[in-house]
């Protein structure tokens, strides 16, 4: 392993943090909704083909889950092609806990306040880091 290089395990813990935080949020989600129905506040027939007729609080946090299957994906794929091209580095290490640290943010804010005020700058925070890192990725393959 070259001097700066880190190895898979190393970089796989943060995509491994953001896997987590996705399962917990479907779990919630769930929970959630498996409740309301049970309670009747929801009816089978207003939601099966998935018509948005949940409670608002129970559509916030399903929203945030949805939210993780989104812009994440391009971070896993980043991960997967820094993996499988073996240029995993100390830098890449740093953008992928930056990435999960902003998606952790956006998430808090999105299940408590959802204030989008707060919300979208975090957002754009991660979509930057995420795009230097694609920059960083790139330039490393394509570097004379």
């Amino acid at each position: 392993m070259s001097e700066g290089a880190v190895s898979a395990g190393v970089l796989l813990v943060p995509v491994l943090v953001l896997v987590a935080m996705t399962f917990a949020l479907l779990l919630w989600s769930g929970r959630m909704r498996f409740s309301a129905v049970g309670r009747g506040e929801v009816k089978m027939r207003d939601i099966a083909l998935r018509e948005p007729n949940w409670p608002e609080r129970i559509t916030q946090i399903g929203n945030c889950y949805q939210n993780q299957l989104e812009l994440p994906v391009l971070f896993y794929v980043l991960v997967a092609f820094v993996l499988v091209t073996g240029e995993g580095t100390r830098v890449d290490l740093v953008f992928a806990w930056a990435f999960v640290a902003a998606r952790i943010a956006h998430a808090a804010v999105f299940v408590t306040s959802n204030d989008v005020r707060k919300r979208g700058p975090i957002f754009v925070v991660g979509l930057g880091v995420l795009a230097l890192h694609w920059a960083w990725f790139a330039a490393g393959l394509y570097a004379f």
